[in-house]
């Protein structure tokens, strides 16, 4: 094997790639790439066995064949080499060289054959999308997954497809966000399937905002994105998800219609004397007008009063601030609207012209 390119035509599939390998791994040849050079590209893939990412760039190819490289020390390697600098890398027994410029690298290989093997996957469905439009429905909904919980369901993102549309969901137990757009084309059976937290991060960093279309490929226990360039592959996690549609309030007919900016404002400079332990703030509302209030153990206190689109009457809710803050920070609108209900019950967040996001908050009893 062997070819050449630029140092950023190299670069950016390494990009892609290696922050799918685990530094720590069970199996030596996980944390090396799988690199191949065929027809005129190079094909560099990651995986840790639960998330494989697979990216390609066109070189110039002298010889083809396929090896692994270790992931990091070459990444780092090719990172630090100054721009523009043509890069040749050949391989010789079981070393790796790379020449750039005038400087050499050797690199211990592995055999390309003990690489685990992801490709044959049984497609059951697919459907495609725009880009940007799949990173959007992530964007909002992402930062809701749970992080380690027992409750192993709800570490990742439910993709649930229905007729022709697309709702991507997560929760943790005290919040849920969900997003969900129309698809040009049914897909062909309606399912549900959980992504795990780390694809959907790999996922999140790939994405670009970008109309170009990408393919979804659904099988029992796998989907897989594909992009001009990249090919995202990852288990799903089996398991049930939760009815999150049951967690929409019913019969939140207080509305509260405020700035998205103000509110956001006002939440952050009332979170900086909020308990830190609990990080609760208390909602009064009154027609024309929301307060903030927050106090802490140190009786230090902070009251916001801000001017909101509302003849709801005396409503007074608690709810962790920081839950707020991300619902809406996960919202575009310029104009936000909170559907209230009574002190017990969660909160509905949208925007008032685009309620294409919804976000739901368990109050905090303060």
């Amino acid at each position: 094997m062997r070819f050449s390119t630029q140092r950023e035509s190299l670069l950016k599939p390494m990009q892609q790639v290696v922050g799918v390998v685990e530094r720590r791994q069970t199996l030596p040849v996980l944390a090396n790439l799988l690199v191949q050079v065929n027809d005129g590209r190079l094909s560099l893939t990651g995986t840790d066995l639960e998330v494989e990412m697979r990216a390609s760039s066109p070189v110039s190819m002298k010889e083809p064949g396929e090896t692994t490289v270790p992931a990091r020390k070459w990444f780092d390697l090719v990172r630090a080499l100054p721009d523009g600098v043509d890069v040749d890398v050949q391989v010789k027994g079981d070393r790796v060289v790379m020449h750039a410029g005038r400087s050499r690298y050797t690199l211990s290989t592995l055999p390309a054959d003990e690489f685990p093997n992801n490709d044959e996957i049984e497609v059951t469905d697919k459907i495609s999308l725009p880009e940007g439009t799949l990173r959007r429905l992530m964007e909002r909904t992402a930062f809701a997954m749970a992080n380690q919980d027992v409750r192993y369901y709800l570490n990742g993102l439910l993709v649930d497809l229905r007729d022709a549309e697309l709702r991507c969901v997560a929760t943790d137990g005290h919040r849920m966000a969900m997003a969900q757009t129309a698809l040009n084309k049914p897909a062909g059976s309606a399912r549900q399937l959980i992504i795990p937290r780390k694809g959907v991060m790999e996922l999140l960093g790939l994405f670009e905002a970008s109309d170009d279309a990408v393919e979804i490929e659904f099988s029992s226990n796998h989907l897989r994105v594909r992009r001009s360039d990249v090919v995202f592959t990852s288990k799903l996690i089996d398991g049930r998800f939760p009815d999150y549609e049951a967690v929409i309030p019913l019969g939140a007919d207080k509305i509260v219609r405020v700035s998205r900016d103000v509110l956001r404002n006002a939440l952050q400079r009332a979170a900086i004397l909020s308990n830190e332990k609990y990080r609760g703030v208390r909602l009064e509302v009154s027609p024309g007008c929301l307060r903030v209030i927050a106090h802490n153990p140190e009786q230090e206190e902070a009251f916001e009063e801000i001017e909101a689109d509302t003849k709801v009457g005396d409503v007074a809710i608690g709810f962790n601030v920081g839950y707020l803050l991300d619902a809406l920070g996960a919202l575009d609108d310029d104009n936000v609207q909170l559907q209230l209900r009574d002190a017990q019950s969660s909160c509905l967040l949208r925007g008032v012209s685009n309620q294409e996001a919804q976000h739901v908050v368990m109050p905090l009893r303060l």
